[in-house]
């Protein structure tokens, strides 16, 4: 009699779950700082189309990276019972499909730039814990099997039946301690968090946001963004952990010299400081993947002045750490807006989710083609010499920000006293600003609205206006001109390929 089906799928299962710990404890141990999985998890991020890309940031927000890890994880349960079962028949087809998940995850890692032989050992000390617990497993089944089939009294089933649960739970109990192992080996982040706590930053001042760029309406955020509510879109499954002391950048390509910079040598040099508003091109009409900071760091243009770009560079080609790229042009990089590599945000060091230790940051265009966070090289270069990360998923290869506006007051489907109503909220357009906002009630005449104040051109600028309802239901629409005269388009345009464009509407009842 062949044991059931379901205590080889059981084996698989708990072989399999050992075996991603163990090498996640190997990871972390080397300081390897993706375990397969992620490797795995980032591969398939890579190489998921753009609209599918654009559909999770648009459905899943920040919880599209765990709900594909969790994911990953999911179908890796149902392979790992299919192994089990497939043991079953025999040991060696459980095996060699265990070396084919290990050669995906290997593939995973090895495909990640900078990856050194080093890398790869989780990947084999998981695949050598699944081909022997596995093995062992296995043969607490083939006894249980023999005893029963035995005619031998002397032998006892229940036995080998505790014998074989006995090792499952070993192992499981096995699995839960090398991933808590595995947890405390991974203190990387925490060691970077206590360098930048300690950090001091002598040239970076605090942000004094102006008073009179707020308006005095409830429920418009604040014109200063604070860091933990700043929007987060990125491809890092695991945010990249640098010290100060292990940050460089490479300045290269198509320049008369080659420049490397440290840590030290970036902020010992002349700091700019700038309130920049960012937005993400993924950001729909009306959207808040948008936020405003006080950043400190260092102007790029001076720098690349002196590795002296040669004729026909047109582009820089920015790499993170974790390989992510984007191609910026390098006029923007060169111009008179405060285009720099930041190391503050708020008058902080920038928290590890927005780029500690250095971060790029270029007024005007969308963060696809300029943010790099984590940045350690640059390579001058021309647009048509290569292709960056999002620009292979279908987005445009510029991204320069488009004039937009938002209505934050009052809310969608809100309820509202009728007669005099407040509208407020925001408009930007950076590396040009806005001189004029307008909204209209139910479709009718645009009513100028009231702009509070800003700096500078590269911040988003608030606005309020004042229009008088009856009671029912009710739409308003807002538009922004820029300082170029540019009046924002009503045509509605979907993010792809280069940022959304409409005028953002808000219906609402009074009574």
């Amino acid at each position: 009699m062949r044991t059931s089906r379901r205590w080889w799928s059981l084996a698989g299962i708990v072989v399999g779950a050992l075996g991603l710990a163990a090498s996640y404890l190997a990871a972390a141990l080397l300081h390897v700082r993706e375990s397969p999985v992620v490797a795995v998890a980032e591969g398939v991020t890579a190489l998921t189309p753009g609209f599918i890309a654009e559909w999770a940031i648009q459905n899943l927000g920040t919880s599209d990276k765990s709900a594909l890890v969790i994911g990953i994880l999911v179908i890796l349960g149902l392979l790992f019972a299919l192994l089990g079962v497939l043991g079953r028949r025999q040991w060696w087809w459980a095996s060699l499909g265990f070396v084919v998940l290990a050669v995906v995850g290997g593939v995973a890692v090895a495909a990640k730039p900078g990856t050194t032989g080093t890398d790869l050992v989780p990947v084999f000390v998981g695949l050598f814990v699944w081909l022997g617990a596995f093995a062992l497993c296995a043969q607490a089944l083939r006894r249980w099997e023999v005893v029963e089939e035995s005619d031998d009294l002397g032998h006892d089933p229940a036995h080998t039946r505790r014998g074989f649960f006995v090792l499952v739970g070993v192992l499981a109990a096995g699995t839960a301690v090398v991933g808590g192992l595995g947890r405390i080996a991974s203190g990387a982040r925490e060691k970077v968090e206590h360098s930048r706590r300690l950090l001091r930053l002598e040239k970076v001042t605090e942000p004094k946001p102006p008073a009179a760029a707020r308006v005095d309406v409830p429920g418009v955020p604040p014109w200063q963004t604070p860091a933990e509510d700043f929007y987060l879109i990125d491809t890092a499954f695991i945010k990249p952990t640098l010290e100060p002391v292990e940050w460089e950048l490479r300045i290269h390509g198509m320049v008369e010299r080659e420049i490397t910079l440290s840590y030290d040598d970036l902020v010992s040099r002349e700091i700019t400081e700038d309130w920049i508003t960012l937005n993400c091109v993924s950001n729909e009409v009306g959207g808040n993947l948008i936020g405003n900071a006080w950043w400190s760091g260092v102007r790029l243009a001076g720098i690349i002045a002196e590795a002296g770009p040669k004729e026909g560079a047109d582009a820089v080609l920015q790499t993170s750490v974790d390989g992510w790229t984007c191609g910026t042009p390098l006029a923007a990089l060169t111009d008179d807006r405060n285009a720099m590599l930041a190391v503050a945000m708020n008058g902080e060091p920038l928290p590890v989710e927005h780029g500690f230790p250095v971060r790029t940051i270029v007024p005007g265009l969308y963060g696809y083609v300029s943010a790099c966070k984590w940045v350690v090289d640059m390579e001058v270069t021309r647009f048509e010499d290569f292709d960056a990360y999002w620009t292979q998923k279908g987005w445009s290869e510029m991204g320069p920000v488009k004039l937009s506006s938002r209505i934050d007051v009052p809310t969608q489907g809100s309820g509202v006293d009728a007669g005099t109503v407040v509208v407020a909220g925001t408009a930007w357009h950076q590396n040009t600003g806005i001189e004029t906002v307008e909204v209209s009630l139910d479709g009718g005449a645009w009513t100028p609205a009231t702009l509070a104040e800003v700096p500078s051109m590269d911040t988003w600028v608030q606005w309020r206006a004042e229009v008088d309802v009856d009671a029912g239901d009710h739409s308003v629409r807002v538009r922004a001109t820029n300082r170029d005269g540019e009046v924002q388009t009503g045509v509605e345009t979907g993010v792809l390929p280069d940022g959304a464009t409409g005028w953002h509407t808000v219906g609402f009842s009074a009574s």
